[in-house]
């Protein structure tokens, strides 16, 4: 038996196979969990085709989160394949590498800076607040972060989004505990994903990470994260909400 026998789980934003939204997706496949993933545009067809890799084909949903309309569609489009959710994962950022990231603070245009904030932040209470009419008591909600609690090299605006994203975790677990749903973040170390990959200098990040971190960092491996989530979407934290779960060999509690 796995910890998420029986659990229907939506995981949004899988593009590749090396993020850790595929990651998700698997572990939670391998604990029982019946799984939908999500992608809208171009990425689609890509999102198409990796979840053969998955250990069973999971069925694809199209979602652009900034788009009404397919918020609205999105509980039917789920009851398609499922007669509700029990988990929601978001797996959804984007900033433009070219105008907000690599040192490029004070020169952020605003009409970026607004797309970030609202596909990287506003976009976890847009898909939360679509889910609910598929969720029940005991339903959870995770979303991914990297700790926006200091100022790091080259994450520039993103930074300043996943802040507002880990804010507006706080806002939706206050808002949706009541219904029973809980609402987490997993906070993971610097891993080389797609999205990594467009931020000039992160590598920078990902040098120095295993040095400082006690039990070391694989920033290859998307298992321990996507273990965590799947942690997170189970039984096993009912009373945990609110929280940001750090996922990073233990690189934030340590001074210089």
């Amino acid at each position: 038996m796995g910890i998420l026998d029986g659990k229907r789980i939506l995981v949004a934003g899988v593009t590749m196979d090396t993020s850790i939204g595929f990651a998700v997706a698997r572990v939670a496949q391998e604990q029982g969990a019946t799984v939908l993933v999500s992608n809208f545009g171009r990425a689609l067809g890509i999102t198409r085709r990796i979840v053969g890799r998955l250990p069973q084909t999971a069925p694809v949903i199209e979602l652009d989160v900034t788009d009404p309309e397919h918020l609205e569609a999105l509980p039917g489009r789920v009851r398609e394949h499922v007669d509700g959710l029990d988990g929601v994962v978001h797996s959804i950022a984007y900033g433009n590498p070219e105008t907000l990231l690599g040192g490029k603070f004070l020169d952020g245009p605003w009409p970026d800076v607004a797309q970030a904030v609202q596909v990287s932040a506003y976009s976890l209470k847009s898909l939360s607040t679509a889910c609910l009419p598929l969720m029940g008591d005991g339903g959870s909600v995770v979303g991914l972060t990297f700790d926006a609690s200091v100022a790091w090299p080259a994450y520039d605006w993103m930074g300043v989004a996943k802040a507002g994203l880990e804010s507006c975790a706080r806002y939706l677990a206050r808002d949706l505990g009541p219904l029973g749903v809980r609402v987490n973040l997993v906070s993971a170390g610097p891993l080389k994903t797609l999205a990594a990959k467009a931020i000039p200098g992160f590598e920078d990040l990902e040098s120095m990470w295993s040095g400082r971190s006690p039990l070391g960092w694989d920033e290859t491996d998307t298992v321990p994260a996507a273990k965590s989530v799947v942690a997170l979407l189970s039984d096993f934290f009912p009373a945990t909400t609110g929280e940001i779960v750090h996922v990073d060999g233990g690189y934030h509690a340590m001074g210089a």
